[in-house]
């Protein structure tokens, strides 16, 4: 019996182990600002299922009151947006010393050049293309990105 007791207290420990490690990554916190309700809630989904809480804003004004209040661990951010553009919002979370770490995922239609150099001139970390990411990669990234 001594025998079975020893043999079961490495597994419980790193069963513990591993249970913790999950309940953190379901902590992190994901602030979607996107005006499309079709997309937010695809990727609200998505998210879930991975384990991360996840919020959303509807326009810049909004974004930038959630980032404040919510203090996300990540923003996936539009640029166009209602009432106030995503390339401001991206200004007003990096101005902030309370706000400038967290770290910002582009995700648009826009693919000009001049846009993404503007947007990593704000203090983008990624920049995605809606038209040219699954939802599957936006996930990955957000993971890569939270892991350092």
């Amino acid at each position: 019996m001594r025998q079975t007791k020893i043999k079961e207290q490495p597994f419980v420990f790193l069963y513990r182990q591993f249970n913790l490690h999950k309940m953190s990554d379901q902590k992190s916190k994901i602030l979607m600002v996107e005006d499309n309700i079709f997309l937010r809630k695809l990727y609200r989904d998505k998210f879930t299922r991975a384990g991360f809480e996840f919020i959303e804003a509807t326009n810049g004004i909004e974004g930038v009151n959630k980032v404040m209040t919510e203090k996300p661990n990540l923003v996936i951010l539009d640029l166009l947006l209602p009432r106030k553009n995503g390339f401001n919002v991206l200004s007003d979370i990096k101005s902030n010393s309370q706000t400038k770490k967290i770290p910002v995922i582009i995700l648009s239609n826009l693919g000009q050049e001049i846009d993404i150099k503007e947007a990593f001139s704000l203090g983008a970390q990624e920049y995605l293309v809606k038209t040219d990411v699954r939802l599957s990669e936006v996930v990955n990234r957000v993971k890569k990105i939270l892991l350092k």
